[in-house]
């Protein structure tokens, strides 16, 4: 066994001239072991910027950081790149909700993004509606100056019983399914319903309403999952406050409802909204390569950097911004000869459909709705992303391209003692490597650990600094560099399955989600 793992490091290192790969591996874990930068990286972007919500003050805190850091660390053409119109910044600067009668409690609960201010503190009666509906809020009498629940029929919290934080079983890795995949079909289907569940906030506000409540995403012990609404295009107009409320106090006031218990709040929203620039960016950095034939060629990678606002973005998508960026520092720091050009790019708009990536691709290697391909198509050697947490790398998907599974599970023979086996032809969706695979570049994403991801933090207000794995971070900012590494120094670019067929990208959409 030993040879044969012998065997195979020489045959990778054939592939890359210069340093060979063996010795350019065992830096790049150096580097990372000793002189480590993935916790400041990780305090700035989440502590000191805060939350991240596209166009927001955080988010522009966040590019202006994020581009100091490219500089000070030697990258070229570091910066902001617009990528198109986006709309509106939003933040909350007062959230203030609490019970009053039947006795004083104060509750639980975040403002929904890209929802209107209470103007002031308000006292007002809670009446309960069956479903958020145009005649189910007819047939609720008058609404003038109340707050408005929607009747939650799920009662029951989430079991206590089940682990929130979880690893993959190694035995699993080289056969997990197709994970976070949204059809064409799905998005067709849901849209209309968030467009409609919108329209029906503005109808209740016309009626006087002042505030809705809802529950949202069923967590339980205070963590609740928050998102936003389409009113950062410039033509929305934005919906009357909307908080979404712990389950703990929701239940407790439906309850109380349900029992003829007069249920009194106060409420204090101050929200803010940014229209002095609609323009959305990413910010972008360069290792120039050092061959001159390849350096035109390009290794790319990178993670979202904007976040939902409950949080402060930490493990979505934090984390994979501070590995890639550590990733990049990396190689960087070890000034290594790099044949391709690395560029990493930190993506706007992604939570609002995957927006910053998409037109960059758009803007730069052609649209798959025509498939009319721009000469820098053909430059792109591969694209990786990070965005499922801060779970260690446990492997890769392959994204159906079977040409690459033997190149890559050479690539992570040395990473097998860190855990990094897994390779599976499986894809997986919802983030920004499909905006290329969309137009035929090699485009992965790596196996993470699930963590607490999906239980906990995934568009929470938990989704804080606390919350993140340092030490999976660093595993995975290694692994990261070493793939970027050896795709800029191999003889070849990664292999390419079939160009996609012509096709509207499955979040290109007319609305603005």
């Amino acid at each position: 066994m030993k040879r044969i793992i012998l065997g195979f490091v020489l045959i990778a290192s054939i592939s890359s001239p210069g340093q060979p790969v063996d010795e350019a591996i065992q830096k790049i874990k150096s580097e990372e072991k000793n002189n480590s930068q993935v916790s400041e990286i990780a305090h700035i972007l989440t502590d000191v910027c805060g939350p991240r919500l596209t166009n927001s003050p955080g988010y522009r805190s966040a590019v202006n950081w994020v581009t100091q850091k490219f500089k000070e660390w030697g990258l070229q053409n570091s910066g902001p790149e617009p990528w198109g119109e986006f709309g509106r910044g939003w933040s909350t600067e007062m959230a203030y909700l609490a019970m009053k009668l039947p006795y004083y409690q104060p509750l639980i609960a975040y403002p929904v993004a890209w929802t209107n201010g209470t103007q002031g503190l308000i006292s007002a009666d809670v009446v309960i509606i069956d479903k958020l509906d145009s005649s189910t809020i007819d047939k609720a009498g008058d609404l003038q100056g109340k707050i408005v629940m929607v009747k939650e029929s799920n009662t029951n919290l989430p079991s206590a019983f089940e682990p929130y934080s979880t690893r993959y079983a190694d035995s699993i890795l080289n056969n997990l399914p197709d994970a976070y995949i949204f059809s064409r079909q799905m998005i067709e289907y849901y849209l209309p319903i968030l467009m409609n569940e919108y329209k029906t906030s503005l109808y209740l506000q016309s009626k006087g309403a002042v505030a809705l409540l809802t529950r949202g995403f069923q967590g339980r012990d205070g963590t609740l999952f928050v998102a936003g609404t389409p009113a950062f295009a410039k033509n929305y107009p934005l919906p009357l406050p909307e908080l979404v409320v712990s389950s703990e106090d929701y239940l407790r006031m439906q309850r109380l409802i349900e029992d003829k218990r007069e249920v009194r709040l106060e409420i204090n929203i101050r929200n803010q909204i940014y229209s002095d620039s609609l323009i959305g960016f990413n910010v972008i950095g360069e290792i120039p390569g050092s061959d001159p034939t390849l350096k035109s060629q390009l290794v790319m990678l990178g993670g979202h950097l904007d976040s939902w606002h409950s949080g402060t973005g930490a493990t979505d998508n934090g984390a994979g911004c501070i590995a890639t960026m550590e990733a990049v520092r990396i190689l960087a720091a070890l000034h290594l000869k790099l044949r391709r050009t690395i560029r990493i790019a930190l993506w706007g708009g992604e939570e609002q459909g995957l927006l910053g990536s998409f037109a960059y691709v758009k803007n730069h290697f052609g649209d798959p709705k025509d498939m009319n391909l721009k000469p820098e198509q053909k430059l792109v050697s591969v694209y990786y992303n990070l965005d499922n947490g801060s779970g260690k790398i446990r492997g890769i998907y392959l994204q159906n391209n079977e040409k690459v599974r033997g190149l890559f599970s050479r690539w992570l023979m040395p990473f097998a003692s860190m855990g990094a086996t897994g390779v599976t032809s499986s894809n997986t969706g919802a983030t920004d490597h499909l905006s290329f695979d969309a137009v035929g570049i090699p485009a992965f994403q790596f196996i993470q650990d699930p963590l607490e991801y999906e239980t906990r933090t995934h568009h929470s207000n938990m989704d804080n600094y606390d919350h993140l794995s340092v030490d999976d971070l660093q595993q995975a900012a290694t692994i990261i560099a070493a793939f970027v590494y050896n795709s800029a120094m191999a003889d070849d670019m990664i292999p390419r399955k079939p160009l996609p067929k012509r096709g509207r990208f499955v979040f290109d959409t007319d609305l603005p989600f």
